[in-house]
């Protein structure tokens, strides 16, 4: 009797896993992740506060991520979009553990991060900037030029593509001070601490002229790092398992590259005509694979 009973203990758990992995049934009486959401016609959106990809400003949700999001799930019957902030290292632990629906943070998409997230189809394409002290007095123009001076330190927001880049452009990781946010990175440049900081172009650039910082300045002839993965790709992010979600997602995110209507809505933001990523031939996938890293 105790080895029928161990037995259909056994299948009971098996049962129970197979129930909790998927979002086409769940715990609230078998809906899916996206009919939960349209039924409550909300969504916690993870997001960091880079600008101009996604940021609050006098409590509203804004950037140009979000602005893409929001018109997506409005499209889906999702009306109502509550921002969730949060540090970048901490947007795809995050989503994880449930603390976000998604996360639009123009978040680059990498095959390292394709095993943790399902990531929707690209949004928008970036590449990197460069802040120095002001006349820059290390002589930095690229990321060869620091791992040139072993000396030399810079500062990165923690989990963002940039520390890739530095290392596989020859920087030591003992180069490089991890930090929160953009202002924990002005403020390192600005009191020596850290030589340089870097980012995607458009945020720091951005966040430089609006602080009116004169002890600091953007590198205007900064040298891009010819290496795969850069121009990023950025898009939305989502739970592995939230497949159906993530795919009606990119249904409607489709429509808007068709019908033209990604160019204003990201160049609100202030990006250029020339980030408005329209190239229904490159996916995730091949950016998850490699082909295009």
């Amino acid at each position: 009797m105790r080895k029928i009973s161990l037995l259909f203990t056994v299948m009971a758990v098996v049962l129970l896993i197979g129930a909790c992995g998927s979002d086409e049934k769940n715990s609230s009486g078998g809906k899916s992740l996206l009919e939960e959401l349209q039924e409550k016609g909300e969504i916690k959106v993870g997001f960091a506060n880079e600008k101009p990809y996604a940021y609050e400003e006098d409590g509203e949700l804004k950037g140009a991520a979000v602005e893409i999001a929001k018109t997506v799930l409005n499209n889906l019957g999702i009306e109502k979009v509550e921002g969730q902030l949060s540090e970048f290292g901490n947007l795809v632990p995050g989503l994880t553990a449930g603390k976000f629906d998604v996360i639009t943070a123009g978040m680059a998409i990498t095959p390292d991060r394709c095993e943790n997230v399902a990531f929707g189809e690209p949004e928008i394409q970036y590449g990197e900037g460069l802040i120095v002290q002001s006349s820059n007095p290390m002589d930095l123009h690229s990321y060869k030029d620091v791992a040139a001076n072993p000396d030399i330190k810079i500062a990165v927001m923690s989990g963002a593509t940039e520390i890739d880049f530095l290392i596989r452009e020859g920087v030591d990781d003992s180069q490089i001070m991890r930090v929160p946010d953009i202002p924990a990175s002005f403020s390192a440049v600005e009191s020596g601490r850290a030589h340089a900081t870097t980012g995607t172009e458009m945020t720091i650039k951005m966040a430089l002229e609006s602080s009116n910082n004169e002890k600091l300045e953007f590198v205007n002839d900064f040298q891009q790092p010819e290496i795969e993965g850069n121009p990023s790709f950025g898009a939305a992010a989502f739970r592995i398992d939230d497949k159906e979600f993530r795919e009606a997602y990119n249904e409607e995110l489709a429509k808007l590259k068709e019908n033209g209507e990604i160019g204003p809505l990201i160049e609100i933001s202030g990006f250029s005509e020339e980030m408005n990523l329209v190239d229904l031939d490159l996916t995730t996938a091949s950016i998850c694979s490699g082909e295009n890293y």
